[in-house]
């Protein structure tokens, strides 16, 4: 017996000794925000191994440290799960890394189109440019500059008539070029619209240099191609690390790429198998570009390797609102330039395509994000995921999104609830672009229903917020300030009965958003067991006064329990 009792006793000394030996850090001395419902706030929080091994009072974790451990004060700042990115566009934001920057407030200076033309000219002095060279600008937004409206392919030639140019528009939806441009693509003003996309026009019929959807995509892997020289690999993958800073610097640990295209799940696999990686970036290639190599893509679907996992595929069924091209059923409050009254933007897909393209997906296990804008491409995707759940091949267990969402209507909400799909709202069209959909797009009453995130939170429906980078910059606070706020920047309140709490947002870029990448038991949450995913604010989201919200400065960045980011 005694024997027995000795040899007890010093199986709970050695494992003691283990545990206190084993345990790398200790966060305390500050709010603990930890996204579970029975503990939401917590004094301290253990980390072993890349996890988080303890949860709760300071005096309990104590006793899971020895002299070896890192003690970190927070010194009255606020911890929390490390934001997760669910819905942005990774490659395409390191791909426009070197293109000039358009964007006008608040995150730019482009705020006339005689902003953008001196941002340019000043551009091609400064680097010198040579006058063959083509040139991509992002970021130019006619909802928020003075004139209101896109700028023309005469005044892109205004600035060069040798230099191919071409200017992105903030949406990642349409673009202009100059005339040079246009001859370079072999476009002309008999051109026809292709499938998918819509060539601009002046009064006359003649191309006013506005490119849409599949016809702008086009123009870009085009342009994009062309301009490529002897170390464009090298400068992709730095290009590529440069926006993986980017991330980390906004407090996300999990990374979406929303939509790989061409050579960018080869970058993307080759920054993994090189272990560059310091977050989990998650890809959904674009189906219709992929279809044909579905059968690789299969083993690589939900499983982690050197940080990289494929999460599903992406569709893009209609454009984009502020940007109007998204598909509506009624038509926009003003139509855009040689448009008529009537106008309601555009499908990209038949509902007999996307049925069939979704049944090969679904029947292979496969999800799905599906970017919806407008009421009719939303209506499309509840029509024909409704046909595949009544056959039996769609289950809510597959987690397809509806990306965006909108021009989202009150009777959508219970039909998305039916179907078992999850809407990720992108949140900050009410600060940006608020005044725009009230005043141009859409008018007062649909706009107020835009992201209607608490119709959604009534219904039981487990929704998401996203950024959508490079729309704007991969920012999650601001996210969070505008669907607690629902402030437009003229300081109109869209919508107030959309508002949502605080926790209810965070929750939306946590432990929400781990649920719709299928890593919940992993992922979103302070909770024993999970990974050490982790960010540092120097405010509590929860005590500050809402309209301050998109004040708070992610400090530092911490992936498994290593800081991967710091505020200098």
């Amino acid at each position: 017996m005694k024997i027995l009792l000795y040899l007890s006793i010093s199986a709970l000394f050695i494992s003691s000794c283990q545990t206190k030996k084993s345990a790398e850090s200790l966060y305390f001395g500050g709010t603990i925000l930890t996204m579970e419902d029975t503990s939401p706030q917590v004094e301290a929080v253990v980390v072993k191994n890349g996890k988080i091994f303890f949860a709760g009072s300071k005096a309990e974790a104590d006793h899971h440290v020895n002299s070896k451990t890192k003690m970190i004060d927070l010194n009255g700042k606020t911890l929390l799960p490390g934001f997760i990115d669910v819905h942005g566009h990774f490659t395409s934001r390191a791909g426009l890394i070197q293109a000039i920057d358009l964007f006008p407030e608040p995150y730019g200076t482009v705020n006339s189109i005689k902003d953008l033309q001196n941002t340019i000219r000043n551009f091609i002095k400064e680097h010198k440019i040579p006058e063959s060279q083509p040139i991509i600008g992002n970021g130019y937004d006619d909802a928020i500059m003075v004139e209101h409206r896109h700028p023309t392919k005469e005044e892109l030639d205004a600035i060069s008539t040798t230099n191919p140019i071409i200017v992105i528009h903030t949406s990642g939806h349409a673009s202009v070029a100059n005339s040079a441009m246009l001859k370079l693509l072999n476009l002309s003003d008999s051109s026809k619209d292709p499938e998918g996309g819509h060539l601009g026009r002046d009064k006359n019929g003649k191309l006013n240099g506005k490119l849409e959807e599949n016809v702008s995509f086009k123009a870009l892997l085009t342009i994009t191609e062309k301009m490529k020289t002897g170390d464009s690999k090298a400068q992709a993958m730095n290009n590529l690390m440069k926006a993986q800073e980017e991330w980390l610097s906004y407090g996300q640990t999990t990374i979406c790429d929303g939509r790989t295209m061409g050579e960018s799940v080869g970058l993307l696999e080759q920054a993994a198998a090189e272990h560059l990686f310091k977050a989990d970036i998650v890809y959904f290639p674009d189906y219709e570009y992929f279809k044909k190599d579905l059968d690789v893509f299969k083993p690589k679907y939900m499983k982690y390797k050197d940080h990289l996992k494929l999460g599903g595929f992406k569709f893009s069924d209609d454009g984009s609102p502020q940007g109007k091209t998204a598909w509506l059923t009624q038509s926009y409050l003003v139509p855009p330039e040689g448009q008529s009254k009537d106008y309601k933007g555009f499908p990209i897909f038949t509902d007999e395509t996307l049925y069939e393209d979704l049944k090969t997906l679904f029947q292979n296990h496969i999800t799905a994000q599906l970017h919806v804008n407008g009421d009719a491409a939303i209506d499309q995707a509840i029509r024909v995921i409704k046909r595949l759940k009544d056959e039996n091949i769609y289950t809510p267990e597959l987690r397809a999104t509806l990306i965006h969402v909108q021009n989202s209507r009150p009777d959508h909400i219970q039909k998305i609830k039916e179907l078992g799909v999850i809407p990720s709202y992108f949140s900050t069209h009410t600060y940006l672009w608020g005044d725009w959909h009230y005043s141009s797009v859409f008018g007062p009453e649909r706009a107020s229903f835009i992201s209607p995130a608490n119709s959604a939170l009534k219904a039981g429906i487990i929704f998401t917020i996203h950024h959508d980078a490079p729309v704007t910059p991969p920012d999650l606070i601001t996210a969070v300030y505008a669907a607690v706020n629902r402030k437009t920047r003229s300081g109109r309140i869209l919508g107030p009965n959309e508002r949502i709490t605080t926790l209810q947002a965070l929750k939306a870029i946590t432990i929400n958003a781990a649920y719709q990448l299928q890593e919940e038991k992993t992922k979103g949450s302070i909770k024993e067991g999970k990974l050490a995913d982790l960010v540092i604010l120097n405010q509590n989201p929860i005590s500050i006064d809402p309209e301050k919200i998109r004040s708070i400065i992610v400090l530092e960045t911490i992936k498994e329990g290593i800081p991967v980011y710091t505020r200098k």
